[in-house]
């Protein structure tokens, strides 16, 4: 039998990730792509996986999954709340940010999270699914990429390219990243921030914004003190992209995400920039945002430090013996 990972129970939104398909949006097609990037290549870095290996992107509650594989290697990240491992009737606890081997007949379950709204879960070598457009992402909306263009539900048979553990060790972070469950995301001012007076500009960077229960990997809607238009919500549409926010007749904006549309029709106050999408990805319904002006200098400045950041956490990786038992 090939090797699978048997989903018990899909969990709430659970999808095969990876970091996307940039430069198709001429085309039509979004990116799509790990909401946190961050923990996504993390990730990937404990399971010893090359980068941009496609994981499952969870939500809480999270998927059951049954290992139908001699061996396997997983890592959960993005969580601090752990998974849980049931072996022939025992069940160990184990913590995340750390590899951890698995072998047939155990039974994997994610603790209930709400630290994050997303987390991750990699397998050694990764999974056995088609690539589209240079991506084994999945949109859901288009209904394509992934484990047949959906969310995984119970019965599905999820296929992994391996089913042995490689001999390398298990790995465990010595730095783990710690999130803020209100992050201030720095922004540049948007292609149409003239559409609006100054001093709704001006506004839209010092207040705070709920993030509603409307929300999924297209956008969420921020709820606030209305941004007023000076003439109207409509305009020629044009491209969008991860992080631009959008400003339409309610007054109220949408902070694009990962599977945004490619063309909008409304005003963009503002773009998210680059290194603040993980942190915007992991903000949960009813959480808190802050926009803070930057320039372009910044703004690329923010996007190296996010590369040394990641490559800090990276080399604090270390290997750990098993412990099952203990």
């Amino acid at each position: 039998m090939s090797p699978v990972l048997e989903v018990l129970d899909g969990g709430l939104q659970t999808t095969i990730q990876d970091a996307g398909r940039p430069g198709l949006l001429a085309l039509g097609v979004p990116r799509a792509g790990a909401l946190d990037d961050l923990s996504f290549r993390l990730a990937n870095r404990l399971a010893g996986n090359p980068r941009g290996t496609a994981v499952l992107e969870l939500r809480s509650p999270a998927p059951v999954l049954r290992v139908q594989a001699a061996s396997a290697r997983i890592v959960l990240t993005g969580s601090g709340q752990g998974l849980a491992i049931e072996r022939d009737g025992t069940v160990q606890n184990w913590a995340s940010w750390r590899s951890i081997g698995v072998r047939q007949g155990d039974v994997i379950r994610i603790v209930p999270f709400a630290d994050t709204a997303v987390a991750y879960l990699a397998v050694t070598g990764g999974f056995d699914v088609p690539v589209l457009f240079g991506s084994q992402a999945t949109f859901l909306r288009g209904g394509f990429g992934g484990f047949e263009g959906r969310s995984l539900t119970t019965g599905d048979a999820l296929p992994l390219n391996r089913d042995a553990k490689p001999d390398d060790p298990d790995l465990t972070l010595l730095h783990v990243p710690t999130f803020t469950a209100s992050p201030v995301l720095r922004a540049l001012p948007g292609p149409q921030a003239a559409h609006f007076a100054d001093d709704v500009v001006a506004a839209f960077f010092r207040q705070e914004f709920t993030v509603s229960r409307d929300i999924d990997r297209m956008g969420m809607r921020l709820e606030g003190t209305p941004l007023r238009h000076k003439a109207g919500a409509d305009i020629i549409s044009d491209a969008t992209v991860p992080g631009a926010i959008q400003v339409p007749g309610s007054s109220q904006p949408i902070l694009l995400l990962k599977d945004c549309q490619t063309t909008g029709g409304y005003p963009k106050i503002a773009v998210v920039i680059s290194a603040d999408l993980s942190a915007a990805g992991r903000v949960l319904p009813g959480g808190k945002l802050h926009f803070r002006k930057v320039t372009m200098t910044e703004a690329e400045e923010a996007l190296a430090d996010a590369g040394h950041m990641y490559r800090s956490y990276a080399a604090s990786a270390v290997a750990v013996r098993e412990s099952w038992g203990a």
